[in-house]
C-alpha cells in the first residue's frame, strides 16, 4: 500500500511549541493527510487528542506546560493502540528509554526530514492501523480498536467514554468473559462500585445497541460475541 493511500485516510495530531516550525511542517505534509490538528503544548495536545480522536500523533518532547513524554503517557492511559511518534533535538539515552517505557512507536532526532517522517508514518500505519484493528462482532456490529468506535452497518454509535472502555474490555476478551471484579476495576477504577449501578450501566448500553449485544454470564460477568 502506498504512503499516499494510507495517509489520505488519517487524521494527524501534531504538537509543537515553536509556531514557525509547526506551521512549516504542517504546510509541508498537510496535503498527504485527511486532516492535521495542531497544538502548541502537551496539555493542549492531550485535550485535542480526546476531542478529535486522531489516528496518529507526532510531537516534540521539550515543550512548556506539559512536555511530549508526559502527554504521551496520558494518551497511553486512554489509548493503547494509537501510534505515537516523538522527536527532539536531544538524543540522551534516558529520554529514549523513557519513550520506550511509555510505549512510543518511534523516536526521531531533530531536525526531522519530511520524507523520513512520512515513511515512518507509512510504516507504522501499515502495521497498527490495518483491518486487524477492526473487530467484527455479532449482528453486523464492528469495533475499531484504534479509534475506539463501535458501529453497526457502518454507522457509528454514540457512546460515553466509560461505555467505550467497557466494550473495549469485552472485545479484548472475545471468546471468554469479563468478571464483575475486572469490570469494576478497569471501567470504574473502583471495586466497590454498586452492583445496581453496573446493571443500570449495562441496560443503557443495551438500549443504544440491542438486548443481545452484551451477554450476562450468571454469577460470573459479561461477554460479547464475535
Amino acid at each position: 500500500m502506498s504512503k499516499k493511500n494510507i495517509c489520505k485516510d488519517l487524521t494527524l495530531l501534531y504538537v509543537e511549541d515553536e509556531e514557525k516550525i509547526r506551521n512549516l511542517l504542517k504546510s509541508a505534509i498537510e496535503n498527504e493527510f485527511k486532516e492535521i490538528v495542531t497544538a502548541s503544548n502537551g496539555d493542549e495536545g492531550f485535550k485535542k487528542f480526546k476531542k478529535y480522536q486522531p489516528d496518529i500523533v507526532i510531537s516534540d518532547i521539550l515543550m512548556p506546560v506539559c512536555n511530549g513524554l508526559d502527554m504521551a503517557k496520558k494518551i497511553r492511559e486512554i489509548s493503547k493502540d494509537v501510534p505515537i511518534i516523538l522527536f527532539s533535538a536531544f538524543s540522551e539515552k534516558e529520554k529514549l528509554l523513557s519513550a520506550i517505557d511509555i510505549g512510543i512507536d518511534k523516536y526521531l532526532i531533530k531536525p526531522v526530514d519530511v520524507d523520513e517522517l512520512l515513511s515512518t508514518i507509512e510504516e507504522i500505519a501499515g502495521k497498527k492501523l490495518s483491518v486487524d484493528n477492526i473487530i467484527k462482532l455479532s449482528n453486523n456490529y464492528e469495533f475499531n480498536k484504534t479509534k475506539h468506535i463501535l458501529s453497526k452497518n457502518g454507522v457509528p454509535i454514540k457512546l460515553t467514554k466509560k461505555e467505550l472502555s467497557f466494550i473495549s474490555l469485552l472485545v479484548d476478551n472475545i471468546g471468554s468473559f469479563v468478571s464483575h471484579e475486572n469490570l469494576k476495576k478497569n471501567v470504574w477504577n473502583n471495586s466497590k462500585v454498586n452492583d445496581a449501578a453496573v446493571r443500570t450501566f449495562i441496560k443503557r448500553i443495551r438500549t443504544k445497541t440491542d438486548k443481545e449485544f452484551v451477554e450476562n454470564i450468571s454469577g460470573l460477568g459479561y461477554k460479547i460475541k464475535s
